[in-house]
C-alpha cells in the first residue's frame, strides 16, 4: 500500500507552520518536495528525515508546534516523555564503552518492558540509521533510533535512557562525544516526531544537560525528567 503524499496545507498543519512559510522553504530547497500536477507535494518519510535534522536547531516555539501538530485529534492524555520512559528503562550508569555496546545495552534496557518483539531486527535498523547519519547532537547527547517506525517489531513505543561513565565515540565529525543517550523506539511517525521535539525542548532548558549528567540513580533521573516534562506543559 502506497504512502499518501502531503499537500502544503497538510504539512503546515502537521508541523505547526504557516502554509506560506512552507512554500518559501520548499522553493528554496530547505524542505524536500516536488511538484505533482502543478502543486507541491511532500513524502512523509522525507519530511520526517528533514524534521530530524531541523530539530537540534529549532526554537522552542517551533518544537512546540511540531508536538501540537503531530497530536491525534482524539488525544486525551497530556503528552509527556515519561509516558514512554520508566524507571525500568533507565540505566545509570550504562555499562558500555563503544558505540555498538551502547546501542546493544540500551536496547536490552528497553526490552525490560517486553515490548521489543524483534530485538535483532530493531538493532539492525538502529545501526543502519547510525551508519547513514549519526544521531550525536554534538552537545553530549545522542538519540539513537531506527530510520522508520517499526510497528511490526514493537508492542508499544518505548524510550530508554543511559549515562555512560565517560564519553563514547559516536560519529558526527568533530562534535562533542556523548555520554547521555536516549534511545527512541516508535511504532508510528507522529509519536516519533513528538518525542524528538520534546527532547529538543528539554535540552534547551537551562542546566538540563549538566543536571542530567550528574544524577546517580534511575529514580533521580526519572524524577528530574518528570519535573521538566511538567514545566514544559
Amino acid at each position: 500500500m502506497s504512502t499518501p503524499w502531503l499537500s502544503v496545507k497538510d504539512l503546515a498543519q502537521q508541523i505547526g507552520r504557516d502554509a506560506r512559510d512552507i512554500e518559501k522553504l520548499v522553493q528554496r530547497g530547505r524542505i524536500p518536495g516536488r511538484k505533482i500536477n502543478g502543486e507541491w507535494q511532500f513524502h512523509p518519510q522525507e519530511v520526517t528525515r528533514w524534521l530530524e535534522t531541523e530539530i537540534p536547531e529549532a526554537t522552542s516555539k517551533e518544537l512546540t508546534a511540531i508536538e501540537v501538530g503531530q497530536a491525534p485529534s482524539d488525544e486525551v492524555e497530556q503528552f509527556r516523555l515519561t509516558n514512554y520512559l520508566t524507571i525500568d528503562t533507565i540505566a545509570v550508569p550504562l555499562e558500555a564503552r563503544t558505540k555498538r555496546s551502547v546501542l546493544e545495552t540500551l536496547l536490552e534496557v528497553a526490552g525490560r518492558t517486553w515490548q521489543v518483539w524483534a530485538p535483532a531486527r530493531v538493532l539492525e535498523a538502529i545501526i543502519d540509521r547510525e551508519n547513514a547519519l549519526p544521531t550525536n547532537l554534538g552537545n553530549g547527547i545522542a538519540i539513537p533510533h531506527p530510520r522508520n517506525p517499526m510497528p511490526d517489531d514493537l508492542g508499544q513505543t518505548v524510550v530508554s535512557f543511559g549515562r555512560t561513565y565517560s564519553a563514547v565515540p559516536f560519529g558526527g565529525g568533530g562534535q562533542t562525544m556523548p555520554s547521555l543517550f536516549f534511545m527512541v523506539l516508535s511504532r508510528d511517525t507522529p509519536t516519533h516526531l513528538r518525542i524528538l521535539a520534546r527532547l529538543g525542548r528539554m535540552i534547551q532548558v537551562d542546566g538540563f544537560i549538566d543536571t542530567l549528567g550528574g544524577l546517580e540513580t534511575p529514580e533521580e533521573v526519572f524524577d528530574y525528567l518528570s519535573l521538566i516534562d511538567a514545566k514544559l506543559g
